[in-house]
């Protein structure tokens, strides 16, 4: 499964952004799905994720900024991010965990995105 992110780029300090996940394919279904980043020199970290059912969790640096949603007819998982700051400049990867049903066993994976890049300038 290659999931295809779109959304990045270059913004001014206090600008917005929307990033998006998609999920290619027949899917027999999607768990959970989220948003990492990854600044120069600095461990991958969790920004938001979302359950099947909706649940949402943020880490402290997005909370009241950003918003992670979904649209499960078209296993698309959304990041709004609203102002932003110089420190949010990183590689965001969207993260989803697939389940799949074999031979009456289900198995979970979990698939990486290619990484889009967002820059915001001060």
């Amino acid at each position: 499964v290659q999931l295809v992110e779109s959304g990045g780029g270059l913004v001014q300090a206090g600008g917005s952004l929307r990033l998006s996940c998609a999920v290619p394919g027949s899917i027999f279904r999607i768990n959970a799905m989220g948003w990492y980043r990854q600044a120069p020199g600095k461990q991958r970290e969790l920004v938001a994720t979302i359950t099947s059912g909706g649940s949402t969790k943020y880490a402290d640096s997005g909370k009241g900024r950003f918003t992670i949603s979904r649209d499960n007819a078209k296993n698309t998982v959304y990041l709004q991010m609203n102002s932003l700051q110089p420190e949010d400049t990183a590689v965001y990867y969207c993260n989803v965990e697939v389940l799949t049903l074999s031979r009456g066993s289900y198995n979970s994976y979990y698939y990486w995105g290619q990484g889009t890049e967002v820059t915001v300038s001060s």
